[in-house]
């Protein structure tokens, strides 16, 4: 006599559970160590933002140029202040001018700013993703901006927009000018990447 054992099958019996990954919050991005890159919170997710020698360079150069004319009625601020976008999402552009009536009570807060500065300056890496540009541009204006400007060291070229679809490009030997933010502001293109 031959006696059977049934089996059950443990993955049958057994229910997979998928592994959830982690959202980051506003808390965790503060709490990073300073380890030389840069990072925004985008969707739940902690993502570096690509930079370099030359982007560093662009950007002081440019923030020197700006901070030269400031109007007594903006700040500017620099790629490590952290916007709080309208979607929740905390973004850095890598250079920022922001009106001091925006500000809570008109005083600069210690953590992150609440909505987009009036104007988001970024500097465009070669090995950035144009959809996560493109992305961040709408989120720029979804959440208070005026203009967003993008600089391509590549090209020699700035991309000026005032409204998600009006854009101007300005080539190398085109001047770029503050318009209503920055009245006193004026730089030909090329001269920002030289």
């Amino acid at each position: 006599m031959r006696v059977y054992s049934t089996r059950v099958n443990s993955m049958a019996a057994t229910r997979v559970k998928a592994k959830r990954k982690r959202r980051y919050t506003e808390q965790d991005l503060l709490q990073l160590p300073d380890d030389g890159r840069k990072y925004e919170l985008v969707n739940g997710r902690l993502q570096v933002v690509p930079t370099g020698a030359r982007h560093g360079w662009i950007g002081l150069k440019l923030a020197a140029k700006v901070y030269a004319v400031l109007p007594d009625t903006m700040r500017a601020f620099d790629s490590s202040t952290g916007f709080r976008m309208a979607s929740g999402n905390i973004r850095s552009p890598d250079l920022s001018v922001m009106s001091i009536s925006r500000l809570p009570a008109g005083e600069i807060p210690t953590g992150f700013a609440d909505g987009a500065p009036d104007l988001a300056i970024e500097i465009v890496s070669p090995s950035e993703n144009l959809s996560d540009l493109l992305q961040k541009v709408g989120e720029y204006f979804e959440s208070g901006a005026r203009e967003v400007w993008l600089l391509f060291p590549e090209r020699k070229q700035v991309y000026r927009l005032r409204a998600p679809l009006e854009v101007e490009v300005l080539n190398e030997n085109d001047v770029l000018t503050g318009g209503e933010l920055l009245p006193e502001f004026k730089v030909r293109v090329g001269e920002l990447f030289e």
